[in-house]
């Protein structure tokens, strides 16, 4: 395959659905079709990061992938699915470590260890901002799950609005109207925190 150039959604859901069903070589198969979308995704997510933790996006990537290999229940139904819920382990990945480092910081402690490579310590403020972003957010999926999901696939998937729209079966329009009362209600929820 050419550089940028995209593989088939049958092909990856293909081997995605294979893999669903126990065949441990099609992930060695499908990894190297989404590692690029992939990384591209960690790219963008630690985008805002990059002043607050040293993070590389191939070391996200790999928590993933290792994430994905140890969680036996899933069901890949298609290419978007699976972009959606690697979305969902990145925001684990994240969450986690800044709760690590929160945790740390309470300790006294300088550096953390944690399971990726090239993490290390700065300023624990943006540590608790993403922590009350995760409960924000998880108080909204209570409320309305389908917009978490778009603020989960945009702010921790790096996923466009027609990525997102596409992931969840969703018109593009929709999906800026769900992302516009998903921003909407986790201002109001975090200004109200005192976050």
């Amino acid at each position: 395959m050419e550089p940028h150039q995209q593989p088939a959604d049958g092909e990856v859901t293909t081997l995605l659905r294979l893999w669903s069903d126990g065949d441990d070589q099609a992930f060695e198969r499908v990894l190297p079709l989404v590692y690029d979308e992939l990384h591209r995704i960690a790219l963008r997510r630690l985008a805002g990061e990059r002043s607050n933790v040293s993070l590389q996006a191939t070391a996200l990537v790999n928590e993933l992938c290792l994430r994905l290999l140890g969680w036996d229940q899933a069901r890949w139904q298609n290419r978007a699915h699976f972009f959606g819920v690697s979305a969902q382990v990145m925001r684990r990945v994240l969450v986690d470590i800044a709760r690590r480092r929160r945790a740390d910081c309470r300790g006294g402690g300088g550096a953390i260890s944690v399971p990726l490579e090239y993490v290390d310590v700065a300023a624990p403020q943006r540590d608790s901002d993403l922590v009350a972003l995760d409960n924000a957010l998880e108080k909204l999926a209570t409320v309305d799950p389908r917009r978490a999901r778009v603020v989960e696939l945009r702010f921790f998937g790096g996923l466009s609005m027609e990525e997102t729209a596409r992931a969840l079966g969703l018109s593009v329009r929709t999906a800026y109207g769900d992302w516009a009362f998903a921003r909407a209600w986790l201002y109001r929820a975090l200004s109200d925190g005192g976050a």
